[in-house]
């Protein structure tokens, strides 16, 4: 009976898993879902892996993008990880930067290698519906034609068809679809941007700025976010 009381005990004193929200809008490598449930993907990945660090399990919390702030405002989740400020306005906290992230414009070996990217003017340029690209914008002024598709994974399907040349992705997003062994013939893709993504904490969860700024070093020292990364990676013979 003592050592059945000790267990109880044990349990009960084990921390409440670390509550991870991710955007349903978002597609591999990012996250992949199964009946409305997180089953893959860099999200899932990352979530474990700094809930690790806390001492905690991970479970994830799938929303669409319009319900996440308000998630995180009111503590329903912890917090949400590879995002940015501008993406996310309300009353959270948000960690240092960490995750590299690279936006590219891709085009096929179809047509002339763009230098830069105001030589895309004039051009359709595949686009995500609903996202904004203002160095785009900037670079080529009313030269910039959208294409708009409904994510980045089905325009790098229609350049393989034939039916796009230009396209706007996330280096990630590239390297996975290469990867998986999608056939595109593609001039070096140019660069956009380059930043490095955050995690937005609730301000009411069960765990604070600090602890989490503290958790992604971690993961970062001993070499596992390098490692997540790389597992998405077309790996060259």
């Amino acid at each position: 009976m003592l050592a059945l009381g000790l267990g109880s005990a044990a349990a009960a004193q084990k921390p409440a898993p670390l509550v991870v929200l991710v955007d349903t809008g978002t597609e591999m490598p990012m996250a992949l879902f199964r009946d409305g449930r997180l089953v893959a993907g860099m999200h899932q990945d990352l979530g474990v892996a700094l809930a690790g660090k806390l001492g905690r399990g991970a479970t994830f919390l799938p929303l669409p993008r319009k319900r996440i702030a308000l998630a995180l405002e009111s503590g329903q989740a912890d917090l949400i990880c590879l995002y940015l400020p501008p993406w996310l306005p309300g009353a959270t906290q948000w960690s240092r930067g960490f995750f590299p992230m690279t936006e590219v414009v891709v085009s096929d070996t179809s047509v002339p290698q763009p230098r830069r990217l105001k030589d895309l003017s004039g051009q359709p340029v595949a686009t995500v519906l609903g996202y904004y690209y203002p160095e785009l914008e900037q670079a080529m002024g009313a030269g910039f034609i959208r294409d708009d598709g409904h994510s980045s994974s089905g325009n790098l399907r229609k350049m393989a068809a034939g039916r796009l040349h230009h396209a706007i992705t996330q280096q990630s997003t590239l390297d996975y679809y290469l990867k998986v062994g999608e056939k595109l013939s593609l001039h070096p893709p140019l660069v956009v941007k380059t930043y490095m993504a955050q995690c937005a904490v609730s301000p009411r969860g069960q765990v604070g700025l600090a602890e989490v700024n503290k958790a992604i070093s971690g993961v970062v020292k001993d070499g596992e976010l390098a490692r997540i990364i790389a597992s998405y990676q077309t790996r060259l013979k």
